[in-house]
């Protein structure tokens, strides 16, 4: 059981509020027996938590299966209406700071505005949505959780009835008992088309709004007009590792998709303009640049003579409209009545905007300056373009290898790639990479894979002409183990002329080839890999004429492979070590953090995340994944949006600028006791995990991963091979399984080991209170051994049909669970878990006792459905089980 001391929780009112009208729907629609069978369980299960009385009845084994099911829905809805209230406390979903702020701290240390103006020139600041799978909610779910987010925004305001004329409250409940009736669970897997969407719409809802509303409040607390650094990336419809459903169509679909969001904007915009910029040239001076503009639109009506700003924007909005029938290959859905040419580029459509700008700008005194909604639109420009959000694409290492090699025997260069070493490899691929001749050609026949890998390169040379150089910027490749790796991948853009060499020598690709970096031994090998890289003129030469060069880091992967401490010394690591690599080369280092939404693989605070990297390794560029739940989180509305794209902004200002607050000497004695930890809790991590015998099996049984993989969650397989080897597991359905039997163990697992057997204890409290790393580390930790509780663990143990071998695996977990609770104890000087963090705490206690329920009731379905029992009920409240419990976690995948 939990070690936390029993503080008194203080409710939010809006959750007792939001409760109330839950509990009135359930009454309603579900029936007094419901009602009255969830109160009860609810109650027992929060007396429990209390400590009130001896043993409680938790009224669980009077539910039949109608019953179960009813009670899941309950209980899951009561976490998605608290996630709400407690989101609406604070917007930002990390303590953090504002821009204005970081900017004040920064002027406190000396570091003035002309620096902070210097390092925003040639920052680049991007979270790049992913498709992985960890969102359990449908979007119908999140929809109706917004809408009453926005009805609670008109409460706050003292608004009892909505512009519609309904009474606020009544709304509230109107779809609350939406979503009592609302299914929860998908029926059907989602493909990759559905990913491209739900993506979609936040960008088209939040990102378009939320973006150039933060750069005009920016733009207002510096003084001056910042470049457009923070944007927006994504890998839906381009990231095909172990996914083999992307392809060249879904990157084509991708791309479209997203032109077309971008241009609808770009057309209401421009649409609204029109209506506002009324200006009379018999009334004002018309400056000549608009009255070109006018009179190349063909707008000849006699009710706009005089009204050359409005005849200017016809003739804009006419050439957004065939650009849309161009990009989109459909009819805008509001036509324009003129005919006009399409814009060949995002940028000769931002300077026809720029050029009324400057013309509203200069008169008056600049009373109709470039500001508002028109500011806004230039902005929103600048920031997405045609293609809304730059797609990466991604493949594996494996993948490029095996087309490489058919390739080079199909052109009779190498008959037998697959059996050179590195050192001959690499020398026939930078051959190859000397050169514009391709390796094959239309003639050529390969094979389903090789053809399939073709067709992207091909697919991604035609969405650089067609949508733009913002389009597709980088090429990801998974596994990266060796310098050939990163050369295959240049040898296949240049089958699609994507990598050439010039007239004079130099080589052109303009496409970034990325390297990730996962496993422990792959973040050792980095600093190697990239420096031979760079010993390559012809890479060299790319990467200095790009002015850059990125190198991604995988969190979660790594964290499987060597558990959490070691993975985050070793992610450290890796990034210190690259610095002067890329400084050598005089080439500027740009991370990619490839962070998950559990701690596991790499979640927790991105302020806190962010500031404590390395000093020297960020300068002001950095990318960063944003996946699963994480997105509804952060990004569901304009607001939170806001909030949470400053908090990244913010932090990677600090880290970029402020001095390391470690002194040198104290830096040198915490590395070398983070060497000693990191090895303690590797060894125990790895003889757990990988060198016990039956623990795969024992995870296998004990947690619902099994059950997981029937969720319609994700268009992607869980396991990169057909086979049950944790090697071969993807990351989120390892980290997802262990959350869900409450042990949470990727993200605290060797830690308690390391801390117990390190003899200095006054040095790890010295960490723990002055370097931000070790700070972070343990607030992560902290969090997750909180939301863990090994007493439900055990029961999910008693699912393991090996009962000697789960005795023996379960308590070398509890023993770990221990002395990694007790070690953080000692390190924090705290009594308690989350002492020094109330609000956390709180947040996390009042959900405990509608967690343990669920946890209780998954138990008893699993051993149904495991024993043979068919009925779809079971498995449906299996389902329903996993979302609340996920729902009620949060960031648990």
């Amino acid at each position: 059981m939990n070690r936390t001391a029993p503080q008194p929780i203080q409710q939010n009112p809006d959750i007792r509020f939001l409760g109330r009208m839950l509990g009135d729907v359930i009454r309603a629609y579900g029936g007094e027996k419901l009602f009255r069978q969830t109160e009860y369980i609810r109650a027992a299960s929060v007396d429990r938590h209390r400590g009130v009385g001896g043993q409680v009845d938790t009224g669980l084994e009077a539910l039949n299966l109608d019953d179960t099911v009813a009670f899941v829905r309950g209980f899951m809805l009561f976490s998605l209406l608290a996630n709400l209230a407690e989101d609406r406390q604070s917007h930002a979903q990390d303590g953090s700071a504002t821009l204005s702020e970081a900017v004040a701290r920064l002027q406190a240390e000396g570091i003035g505005a002309e620096k902070v103006g210097e390092l925003l020139g040639q920052s680049l600041i991007v979270p790049v949505l992913t498709a992985h799978p960890t969102e359990v909610r449908r979007k119908s779910m999140i929809d109706h959780k917004n809408r009453i987010a926005a009805l609670m925004r008109l409460r706050d305001a003292g608004q009892d009835v909505t512009d519609a004329g309904d009474r606020v409250e009544d709304a509230i409940q109107r779809q609350i008992a939406l979503l009592w009736q609302t299914r929860p669970l998908r029926r059907e897997k989602l493909v990759v088309a559905d990913e491209i969407e739900n993506v979609r719409a936040y960008m088209e809802e939040v990102f378009l709004v939320a973006l150039p509303k933060l750069y005009a409040r920016w733009e207002h607390e510096l003084g001056h007009r910042p470049p457009s650094f923070l944007r927006l990336g994504s890998w839906i419809g381009g990231d095909r590792d172990g996914n083999p459903f992307v392809n060249a169509q879904t990157l084509d679909h991708a791309l479209t998709r997203g032109a077309g969001t971008a241009l609808r904007h770009y057309l209401d915009s421009v649409h609204s303009l029109g209506a506002e910029i009324s200006i009379s040239s018999e009334l004002a001076h018309v400056p000549q640049a608009v009255l070109d503009l006018a009179d190349a639109s063909g707008d000849a009506a006699p009710s706009r003579v005089d009204e050359p700003y409005r005849r200017a924007l016809s003739g804009i909005y006419a050439r957004l409209c065939a650009t849309y029938a161009q990009l989109v290959g459909e009819a805008p859905p509001r036509p324009s009545r003129l005919s006009g040419q399409p814009y060949a580029s995002p940028e000769s459509f931002r300077r026809d905007l720029v050029t009324i700008a400057s013309a509203l700008a200069s008169e008056g005194q600049g009373a109709l300056s470039s500001g508002g909604a028109l500011g806004r639109l230039i902005r929103a420009v600048e920031t997405f373009g045609f293609h809304l959000a730059t797609l990466d694409l991604r493949q594996n290492s494996d993948v490029h290898e095996r087309v490489v090699a058919e390739l080079l025997r199909e052109a009779g260069v190498a008959p037998a790639y697959l059996e050179m070493d590195e050192a001959a490899r690499v020398a026939l691929l930078s051959q190859e990479l000397s050169h514009n001749r391709p390796l094959g050609g239309a003639a050529t026949a390969l094979d389903e894979e090789a053809s399939g890998e073709l067709a992207i390169v091909h697919a991604a040379a035609h969405a650089l002409e067609t949508f733009g150089p913002g389009a597709i910027t980088t090429y990801i490749i998974s596994k990266t183990t060796s310098l050939s790796d990163l050369l295959e991948v240049y040898v296949l853009l240049k089958e699609a002329g994507l990598y050439r060499i010039e007239t004079d020598g130099t080589p052109v690709a303009p496409i970034m080839v990325v390297p990730l970096f996962e496993t422990i031994g792959d973040l050792e090998a980095a600093p190697d890999i990239m420096a031979a890289f760079f010993a390559l003129p012809a890479m060299k030469a790319l990467a200095h004429a790009r002015g850059h060069q990125e190198v991604m880091i995988g969190y979660s992967d790594s964290n499987k492979d060597g558990g959490y401490l070691t993975s985050t010394w070793g992610l450290n690591q890796a990034s210190l070590a690259l610095a002067p690599v890329f400084e050598a080369a005089g080439v500027t280092m740009q991370l990619f953090h490839g962070r998950g939404g559990a701690v596991g693989r790499g979640g927790g605070s991105a302020f806190g995340a962010i500031q404590a990297q390395p000093r020297g390794t960020v300068n002001g560029r950095i990318r960063i994944t944003e996946q699963g739940e994480v997105i509804a989180a952060k990004y569901g509305t304009v607001d939170n949006a806001v909030a949470n794209l400053e908090t990244i902004a913010s932090a990677t200002l600090l880290a970029s600028l402020e001095p390391d607050p470690v002194a040198a000497a104290d830096a040198a004695r915490f590395s070398a006791a983070m060497d000693e930890l990191s090895a303690t809790a590797f060894a125990a991590y790895r003889g757990l995990v990988y060198e016990t015998q039956g623990f795969t099996t024992f995870f296998r049984q004990m947690t619902p991963i099994s059950e997981i993989a029937t969720l319609k969650i994700g268009s992607r397989p869980s396991s990169r091979k057909a086979n049950d080897r944790i090697e071969d597991l993807r990351a989120i359905p390892w980290v997802f399984s262990w959350a869900q039997a409450r042990v949470m163990l990727p993200g605290w697992f060797g830690a308690g080991q390391a801390l117990a057997s390190f003899e200095d204890k006054g040095l790890l409290k010295a960490m723990a209170q002055s370097w931000p790393f070790f700070q972070t580390i343990l607030a992560n930790m902290e969090m997750v051994l909180a939301k863990s509780d090994m007493e439900i663990a055990a029961h999910y143990a008693t699912l393991v049909e090996d009962q000697a071998l789960s005795k023996q695996l379960f308590g070398a977990i509890q023993s770990g669970w221990n002395a990694a609770h007790d070690g953080l104890l000692e390190a924090t000087a705290q009594s308690a878990l989350l002492e020094a963090s109330p609000a956390l705490n709180n947040s996390i206690r009042l959900r405990m006792p509608y967690i343990e329920p669920l946890n209780h009731l998954q138990i008893e379905l699993m051993k149904r459905h495991r024993a043979g029992e068919d009925d779809p009920r079971i498995a449906e409240g299996i389902q329903l089980t996993i979302n609340a419990i996920a729902t009620a976690l949060r960031n648990s995948g």
